[in-house]
Parts: C-alpha cells; sequence; structure tokens
C-alpha cells in the first residue's frame, strides 16, 4: 500500500519541523535559530514561506523575535498535568472564572458517562482556567440533577471547598475517576475562548468521577490548547517471578 503524501502547505510542514526539535530539547531554550536565509536553503523554501513558518511558532510561544538580533527559541515549559490530578488554583498564577450554570439535558457520551435516564437533566457548571490572566483550559462539568439541584452546584457562585467538598457535604464523595482522551480541532467557541493560535489541535479530555459503590457523579469536558499541555502518566510495571 503506497504511503498517504503530506498534503499541508510548505509553511505547516517546515513549523511542524521546528516544532518537533523545540520540543524534543533539540533546539533548547535561548537558542538562536539560523538565519532566513540559512533556513530558505535548509528547506528549499522561498522567504515567504519561511517567515510565514515562523509566525506560526511564535503565536504558539515557541520563538520570541530580538531586534537586530534575530530569532531565538523561548524559554516556555508545557503545562505537565498529572493526568491523575487536578490543577488546584494557585494564588496570582492558576485560577478558575465561573462563565454559567444551567440546568441541561447533557450531550450523549456525558448521558452514558452518568449512566442517566433518557431524558434526565444534569446541572452544568462552564469554567474557564487561566494562567497568568491567559485562558488555557474550558471545562464543563456536568452533575446529575436528582443529586445537585438545590445545592451549591446549580449556584452561580464560587463554591468554598470546591465540586469535591460540595459532593462530599451532599454524601457522594469522590473515591475514583476514569479519563478518555482524544485529539481534534477545536470548535469556533473553543478557539475563540481559548485564543488558540490557527491550525492549534485541542486536547478533550472527558473525565467522569465515581463515588461510593462506583456511582458516578460528575462528568467533565476539559478542552486544552495542544500547545501548552503534556499530559504525565505514572504506573507500576508488575513483574511476575517465573
Amino acid at each position: 500500500m503506497p504511503r498517504a503524501r503530506d498534503s499541508r502547505p510548505r509553511h505547516q510542514q517546515i513549523a511542524a519541523e521546528l516544532r518537533d526539535l523545540i520540543m524534543r530539547g533539540e533546539l533548547s531554550p535561548g537558542t538562536q535559530l539560523p538565519s532566513t536565509a540559512q533556513l530558505v536553503e535548509r528547506y528549499g523554501a522561498a522567504n515567504a514561506t519561511i517567515q510565514h513558518a515562523l509566525k506560526a511558532l511564535k503565536d504558539e510561544g515557541f520563538l520570541d523575535s530580538r531586534v537586530g538580533k534575530g530569532v531565538y527559541v523561548r524559554d516556555r515549559q508545557p503545562f505537565v498535568i498529572d493526568a491523575s490530578a487536578y490543577i488546584s488554583p494557585e494564588p496570582g498564577r492558576f485560577r478558575y472564572q465561573l462563565l454559567k450554570v444551567d440546568n441541561v439535558v447533557p450531550p450523549a457520551d456525558v448521558v452514558a458517562g452518568l449512566q442517566l435516564a433518557p431524558g434526565a437533566t444534569a446541572i452544568v457548571r462552564t469554567r474557564i482556567l487561566l494562567h497568568d490572566d491567559q485562558p488555557v483550559e474550558l471545562s464543563a462539568s456536568y452533575y446529575p440533577a436528582e443529586i445537585a439541584d438545590n445545592s451549591s452546584l446549580a449556584k452561580a457562585a464560587k463554591i468554598r471547598g470546591g465540586a469535591p467538598q460540595a459532593l462530599a457535604e451532599l454524601g457522594f464523595p469522590q473515591r475514583t475517576f476514569v479519563d478518555r482522551i482524544s485529539a481534534r480541532s477545536p470548535t469556533v467557541e473553543e478557539a475563540e475562548t481559548l485564543d488558540l493560535p490557527d491550525g492549534t489541535p485541542v486536547i478533550r479530555q472527558l473525565r467522569v468521577i465515581y463515588s461510593d459503590n462506583e456511582r458516578p457523579v460528575e462528568a467533565s469536558v476539559l478542552i486544552k490548547g495542544a500547545h501548552l499541555y503534556e499530559l504525565l502518566y505514572r504506573q507500576t510495571v508488575e513483574t511476575e517471578l517465573g
């Protein structure tokens, strides 16, 4: 079977190669990139194509121009998120902004995750996570209306102690969760809310949280710009004696 050809515009191909070099440490923070003329020769591309590729990487935060000096790899560390933990609010760094609270019939994957009956509703709390006042994550957390109605989860206000505390007070302490992670192009709302550079995909996490007796009590859809994040997984390797 013949291999598929990369049909992306040339500037996207060049940006992808440079991005890969930066992400795997071949071009470390503070490193000056070759001159435009050198990149033109290296990639066999027009000057305008190279400039377009560099602009894309600047928009994503990988590169920085220094007037009269050149283009450098920016000292920008990705948000390394342990997939088994939440991002805790941190004064002056991370903070959540509540956008809205609604009572809705959830999308199909959330209905399945929460094991809701057909037509059952859920309270959804939509928030944005800010890092140094820059949007980095859009989230929608759903709670079965039968347990969340008339609770702090249904009010358009921040919850002291957060949703885990609210669920615990309702008799549904969080015990375990399961994440399903995928990547896709952003919707218009996601691209605009997260201020994503052109062509940037998003990481989508569907997180279902369970209380006692494996009862699902929360399902969250978490959307992050893929250019900002690395997801970290840890697992103990079980060895068998043979």
